[in-house]
């Protein structure tokens, strides 16, 4: 069936026992281009009959169809023209392994964070009202752990209050990346079991509602559907999947194949690499340091924002579930909720993701820094990250974060760095204070070494020289030690591991502008607005005539590809640093 499907037209040539045969299909194809290519699986795999149905019943691109978040559209891009070349999906110069619009005329809007599709297909429905066509269909499938958020119940509070033709579809298998949490969660749950006595929050938001209904049935799901398309006004469909439906093991452990890197498309069996030989992830060396510290100090309470796998702060959920806390997909709840734990003299640990953190934005201004709260935000992922492209790269904390009075800026670059910022955090500090650290593994093999407390805004020097002086922040520090001593001209050429971003080591940075007058700056964040923007202001500050170069990421949205090719394209590969710094020789 599914070699002969090449877009939603040819879908709705089908009978229903074709449609069932094509449910089969594309399920395996789905396994067997993830077992090779890695990417998210087990999202896509639960939703492939309402995939099915979905473009079969609506008139596709025409009528709207949004995914929240992305992770589950895998289906959706194979049935609308990208079947052949989803063999590069995630890849560098592929497709993107989420919803584009610039890549398909049937991705109505480009997603990577959660909770957008209701706001997003509300204003679509809007516009197509104000245009006077009533016949366009407006459809946002979300998941039951982004429908937690607050964007989401912001608009489905306003849609309710309106006429439009705006389908909601809860996709609802009870887990995003990690099992969904809250409230909410336990209402859903009593509604699929038929003990839920209250009111229909739905209903009370003024949706039309539908369902329970099996996610998985695919005949009801295409009747269920054929029957909403003719009703007026905002509509909530509840609908019930598995996630990894398919694929026993998917469905059996959904955390780990939400993600799961290659495995045996047939077994089902990851292919587990040998990493006995490799240092562990800088999210990891949080984990168990922050375990370490909590030990010590009962007064530390961790929190993140439905990450608890991914952060690694599930080490601390586990051992200390009082102190510990996933407050679902709910950056600015996460964020003002830290803040209320400080004001009480709790020493608190907020992780977010940099991507992630930009959604809090004012409430790290408003709730957190005018107040000077000394919240510790541990910001996992920053700079590139890889396959998950540019709605993920954590390339803007540096540039949003510098401009923000009464906030300590850190940027470890090594686990044993990272380590002793988490313990001198914690020992009390007169501000907040963010961390930032890549996805990824450190070098050193033996990073728990004893507790050491750090001076705040002190760099470090490596290699003394004359004529150059390279001055890194956080991790990049690695490329360019190697580029430099592949150069091979120690007297020429220092390093320096800058560590803060602010306060700014300023008795280093005039030694440096007084002994070298050739600068170089590396990070591995924006290059506008960043680490080399505050070296060179420095500069100008000072009336020095340091010509200074700035290396960091371009101003323009990096796609997705593995970190070598990105590091390559951006400038900061250890062969591209070494040949800037060359040409100042």
């Amino acid at each position: 069936m599914l070699d002969h499907i090449d877009s939603p037209e040819d879908l709705r040539k089908l009978d229903l026992k074709e449609l069932n045969l094509l449910a089969q299909e594309l399920r395996l194809f789905i396994i067997n281009i993830v077992a090779t290519k890695e990417g998210h699986l087990g999202a896509s795999l639960g939703v492939v009959e309402l995939t099915i149905a979905l473009h079969y019943i609506y008139n596709t691109p025409i009528d709207k169809l949004i995914w929240d978040v992305g992770h589950q559209a895998y289906g959706h891009k194979i049935l609308t023209g990208r079947k052949s070349n989803f063999h590069t999906n995630r890849q560098y110069k592929g497709i993107s392994g989420f919803p584009k619009i610039s890549e398909s005329a049937y991705d109505s809007f480009g997603v990577g964070h959660s909770s957008t599709s209701i706001s997003a297909a509300l204003g679509m429905a809007i516009a197509s009202k104000l245009k006077g066509d009533f016949n366009q269909k407006h459809i946002a499938v979300i998941g039951d752990a982004s429908i937690a958020s607050g964007m989401a119940f912001e608009g489905l509070n306003h849609a309710g209050v309106t006429d439009t033709d705006l389908l909601v579809i809860l996709n609802d298998n009870a887990i995003g990346i990690d099992p969904s949490v809250g409230a909410l969660k336990q209402y859903l749950t009593n509604v699929k079991k038929g003990t839920q006595k209250q009111d229909n929050i739905f209903e009370a938001l003024n949706f039309q509602y539908f369902g329970p209904i099996d996610g998985h049935d695919l005949p009801l799901l295409i009747k269920t559907l054929k029957e909403l398309k003719s009703i007026k006004g905002p509509k909530f469909l509840h609908v019930i999947t598995t996630k990894g439906k398919g694929l026993k093991q998917a469905e059996e452990n959904q955390v780990k194949y939400h993600a799961p890197g290659k495995f045996d498309a047939a077994t089902g069996e990851l292919r587990e690499k040998d990493i006995s030989h490799l240092a562990d992830k800088f999210q990891d060396v949080f984990g168990h340091t922050l375990v370490e510290l909590a030990d010590q100090n009962d007064k530390i309470v961790g929190i993140t924002p439905a990450m608890p796998t991914g952060s690694s702060l599930k080490f601390m959920i586990e051992k200390y579930p009082d102190r510990a806390f996933d407050v679902g997909i709910a950056e600015q709840h996460a964020v003002t909720l830290a803040a209320g734990l400080a004001t009480q003299n709790m020493v608190v640990f907020c992780n977010i993701y940099s991507t992630f953190l930009q959604r809090s934005f004012d409430q790290l201004i408003h709730d957190v820094a005018i107040q000077n709260l000394p919240v510790i935000f541990c910001l996992d992922r920053a700079g590139l990250v890889g396959e998950d492209g540019a709605t993920h790269h954590g390339a803007f904390d540096i540039s949003y974060l510098r401009s923000i009075p009464n906030l300590i800026i850190a940027a470890p670059s090594s686990l044993t760095q990272l380590r002793q910022l988490l313990y001198t955090a914690q020992l009390g500090l007169k501000h907040p204070i963010v961390i930032r650290y890549p996805r990824g593994r450190g070098l050193e093999l033996n990073w728990k070494i004893p507790f050491k407390k750090q001076t705040i805004g002190s760099g470090i020097q490596l290699f003394k020289g004359d004529k150059v002086a390279v001055i890194c922040l956080g991790p990049t520090i690695n490329q360019a030690k190697k580029a430099i001593q592949e150069i091979n001209k120690p007297r020429q050429i220092g390093l320096y591991d800058f560590r803060f971003v602010k306060p700014l080591d300023e008795t280093l940075l005039h030694e440096i502008c007084n002994s070298y007058p050739q600068l170089i700056t590396i990070e591995d964040g924006s290059e506008i607005g960043g680490f080399g923007s505050a070296i060179t202001e420095f500069v100008a500050l000072h009336n020095y005539s340091n010509h200074v170069k700035v290396i960091g990421i371009p101003d323009r949205f990096i796609e997705h590809g593995s970190m070598e090719e990105l590091r390559e394209e951006t400038g900061l590969s250890t062969e591209a640093i070494k040949q800037t710094i060359a040409s100042f020789l």
